[in-house]
């Protein structure tokens, strides 16, 4: 019956995760009792943390709303070239310092966020609650392409990773979250996510094989678990690689 319905559109990128007959058109969904419009918009395969704004009949709502029959539903995700301040944004604020834990399947973009000098939680054997707590306690941007990870309602700060391929994902993020100029490469450690600090030569001579000895004078050490680094070869090739990166991820030129 009609009056049991609800009329919604979801724009933009949301309809990455609709079905191919209900991308860019107005469709109707069955009303459930007493249903929140989060829940309405999670049982239609979109996660709430990719929402940032949400129209009822043209008046911005947030995630508590209960759906009424009749209501005309307009969701959309994160703006980033128009000005939405007088209106509702359902999402939290962002992160003063954005951070980010990256489920089991992301390893290679851990690692070059890390690379890049971003907070990178990340475990390979780490399971959906242990992330979604770390995303809570640690306030962590979560990363996966889990669309059912990121739905957890502890789940507050959270990405849906669309590319297949490392390098192109970190330069989505970087765009998404608009973290181009806050990179600083070279800062953490790659294995553990701690953070690096410069020491003297003669601190950790008795580590060194005899050709790192014998070349190289400049050293970092992990604050955390004491690995070692210096700038060898090895760096010069990392330095290529972050310049790539970052050429990816760079904003369009300004007209």
């Amino acid at each position: 019956m009609a009056e049991n319905r609800v009329a919604i559109r979801f724009y933009a990128e949301l309809n990455d995760f609709l079905p191919p007959l209900r991308r860019q058109v107005t469709f109707m969904s069955p009303l459930k009792e007493r249903a929140s419009v989060k829940d309405l918009i999670e049982s239609l395969g979109v996660p709430h943390t990719e929402v940032d704004l949400i129209l009822v009949n043209g008046e911005s709502v947030d995630f508590s709303y209960l759906v009424r029959a009749g209501d005309h539903i307009s969701v959309y995700p994160v703006f980033e070239a128009l000005d939405v301040t007088p209106l509702v944004r359902v999402r939290p604020r962002p992160l003063r310092e954005p951070r980010f834990v990256a489920d089991a399947h992301l390893g290679k973009l851990a690692l070059y966020l890390r690379l890049l000098g971003f907070d990178t939680w990340y475990a390979n054997d780490a399971d959906d609650a242990t992330l979604a707590g770390v995303s809570r306690d640690e306030r962590r941007i979560l990363l996966t392409r889990d669309r059912g990870l990121l739905k957890r309602r502890m789940v507050t700060h959270g990405c849906y990773v669309r590319e297949t391929d490392p390098e192109r994902q970190v330069a989505a993020l970087l765009r998404r979250f608009d973290l181009y100029r806050a990179a600083a490469p070279f800062c953490r450690c790659l294995r553990c996510n701690g953070l690096l600090e410069a020491v003297p030569k003669e601190a950790v001579l008795d580590r060194l094989q005899p050709k790192t000895r014998q070349y190289y004078d400049e050293f970092s050490r992990c604050r955390a678990c004491d690995r070692v680094y210096w700038r060898g070869s090895h760096h010069e090739r990392m330095a290529r690689f972050v310049e790539r990166l970052l050429r990816a991820a760079a904003p369009a030129p300004a007209c």
